[in-house]
């Protein structure tokens, strides 16, 4: 398999924003809607084709079960790529929750167990030192989802 100088080489940092897995998981949904569609296109219409041109010297039984034989696999694929689909938004939500939201979480606790160290250890005259706010989790932008995960790369990788 060779790569083309036409698009970004693939490296982990590409989904290090959210906003990045939002442009990737939304572009990957639509190409498997996309696929999805096709499958059931093409199902519909060997459907079509076998009830129109049914094969001579079959009982109705066998021109079923062959009928069902033929067009069942088309139906699967279908559904694993409806599927797949849909676990892009289990895709989504685990990044933002195991790289955005538990960090933010571990941070805020460990950074309330310091202060309340340091609280006990400051005395009454001395200044205080403020610790930096923590980050919270990301609020999703509805310019990044307008854009494609490539275009983002692209943006980013210019910058």
């Amino acid at each position: 398999m060779s790569r083309t100088s036409s698009g970004p080489e693939w490296s982990g940092d590409m989904l290090s924003k959210p906003e990045m897995v939002e442009a990737f998981a939304t572009q990957l949904r639509g190409v498997l809607k996309g696929q999805a569609q096709f499958v059931a296109d093409v199902r519909e219409e060997a459907e079509a084709m076998w009830k129109a041109n049914r094969p001579e010297g079959y009982s109705s039984f066998e021109a079923w079960w062959r009928h069902r034989w033929v067009v069942g696999p088309f139906r699967e694929i279908q559904e694993h790529l409806e599927q797949a689909s849909k676990l892009t938004f289990d895709l989504e939500a685990r990044y933002r929750k195991g790289r955005h939201e538990i960090p933010a979480a571990r941070q805020s606790a460990a950074l309330e167990k310091k202060q309340a160290k340091q609280a006990g250890q400051v005395t009454a005259g001395a200044p205080g030192v403020i610790p930096p706010k923590p980050v919270g989790p990301p609020t999703p932008s509805p310019a990044g989802a307008a854009d494609g995960f490539l275009s983002l790369v692209s943006k980013e990788r210019s910058a």
